[in-house]
């Protein structure tokens, strides 16, 4: 860990006199700028202003009209963002300018509500305090493409070359075939201070899979949303656009950001959802944990699946779940607990895509399963053996944005769990995106009615 002054020390020597920093919309969207290296030193006891329409407009750039936080009504200011030394990384395709994460906390040490980064932090600092230490990991599916972002609008976002032909999943082969791209990957990444624990080719043409290593909570985070802008960045540098949309093509598997979680004691060395005495080597502590994400994932849904694209991943049958269930080594069910030895047992929530702000999906499942061991839940549920498809038992889920915005706006477990306010914002904006999509006309349409209608 760099001290303050030999991160100030490298910022002002380095030759670029830049830093380059970066704050999360709610889309999970990294908004940035560079600054000038004398001013960087200012900031650190100060704030930087940062326009408020980051959480007043959606991924498009378009403002929203329904919004309550910031708009023409309020007139755009700016906000008050504090830089978190913490986050200092050199970014080694920009010559290793220096990079840091930011959040939005005004002047008075008073976090914004909107702020995904300030969510995160606000559900850790709760979970710490029962005396927990939550050790996280999202790992990420992606489809390549031999694109740029100007083939991408010539060709109007159709008839994309993947990076590589067929269904290679886990293929040596094809890990050769553009294995530039693919060391890039894990090399600049690790050097960018995302540890990358695997990587490999996903079934589906030009797909990748990486894990990252598990860390504390935020850190994961951290990692993660820098994991998403860096793929695409490293991928610019080789003729390649990535894209981690949850479900590319409905002929192909959907692109999930499975979420791995364990709570260890204060100290990091034991790990508390270990129970060498159980049958299934779990403890009650992960059995309420579970029985807390079974019992509230329902309600904020949209924080692990936002987009209108996320409910075409969750289908029968296509790697992604359907229903609220959970199994043991089961990849068909919501929650996979995954018991084992003393340092790998841990719950894997399968319902989230790639396409989530990871803030608010490690966020989801940390307030969800803390929810079951404060309330002493039980496990109420057996473990599903089999097809996870056909276990009704505990429900299912949303089958879309607009169903799962509902449920959860009007949600008092998710005003609960997540403050009202935010909850009010978060779903006002995911309201938006179903009403851009509801007069769009699409393609399936046209095929489908313009002549024999």
């Amino acid at each position: 860990m760099n001290t303050t002054k030999e991160i100030l020390d490298y910022v002002k020597n380095h030759p670029s006199g830049k830093v380059k920093i970066a704050v999360a919309d709610i889309d999970g969207i990294l908004r940035g700028k560079y600054i000038a290296a004398e001013k960087f030193a200012s900031l650190l006891d100060g704030r930087l202003g940062f326009c408020d329409v980051t959480f007043g407009w959606d991924a498009g750039d378009i403002a929203y009209d329904n919004g309550k936080y910031t708009g023409w009504h309020t007139g755009y200011p700016d906000a008050q963002v504090k830089i978190d030394i913490t986050t200092f990384r050199k970014i080694p395709w920009e010559n290793n300018v220096p990079f840091f994460l930011g959040d939005f906390i005004d002047d008075k040490d008073v976090a914004n509500y909107v702020c995904p980064r300030q969510l995160l932090k606000k559900i850790t600092i709760d979970c710490e305090s029962q005396g927990f230490s939550p050790l996280f990991a999202q790992e990420f599916e992606w489809f390549n493409f031999a694109e740029t972002p100007e083939s991408l609008q010539e060709k109007n976002f159709s008839n994309l070359k993947p990076l590589t032909p067929g269904m290679f999943g886990y293929s040596v082969l094809r890990s050769t075939l553009k294995n530039e791209f693919m060391s890039d990957l894990f090399d600049l990444l690790n050097k960018f201070n995302i540890p990358i624990e695997g990587l490999h080719t996903e079934t589906g043409p030009g797909v990748y899979e990486a894990a990252i290593m598990y860390s504390h909570i935020l850190q994961a985070a951290d990692q993660a949303i820098l994991f998403k802008t860096s793929v695409k960045e490293i991928a610019y540098k080789h003729g390649v656009i990535a894209t981690f949309m949850a479900k590319f093509n409905e002929n192909l598997p959907g692109c999930s950001g499975h979420v791995h979680q364990s709570l260890w004691d204060k100290n990091n060395k034991t790990n508390l959802f270990y129970d060498e005495k159980d049958k299934d080597k779990m403890s009650e502590t992960m059995k309420s944990y579970i029985a807390g994400q079974l019992h509230c994932l329902p309600h904020i849904l949209p924080m692990l699946a936002p987009t209108i694209n996320s409910y075409k991943r969750l289908v029968e049958g296509a790697w992604a779940p359907t229903t609220v269930s959970w199994g043991i080594d089961n990849r068909t069910t919501a929650l996979r607990a995954l018991p084992g030895s003393k340092k790998a047992t841990r719950l894997e929530t399968r319902i989230v895509g790639s396409d989530t702000n990871p803030y608010l999906a490690l966020s989801a499942c940390l307030a969800a399963g803390m929810y079951g061991i404060k309330n002493k839940l039980k496990l109420a549920q057996p473990a599903t053996k089999g097809n996870g498809y056909t276990d009704l038992s505990n429900g299912v889920l949303s089958r879309n944005l607009f169903e799962a915005t509902q449920k959860m706006k009007n949600s008092d477990l998710a005003k609960e769990l997540l403050g009202a306010n935010f909850v009010e914002h978060f779903t006002m904006t995911r309201e938006w995106e179903c009403k851009q999509y509801a007069k769009v006309v699409t393609d399936w349409e046209l095929k489908r009615y313009l002549e024999i209608i």
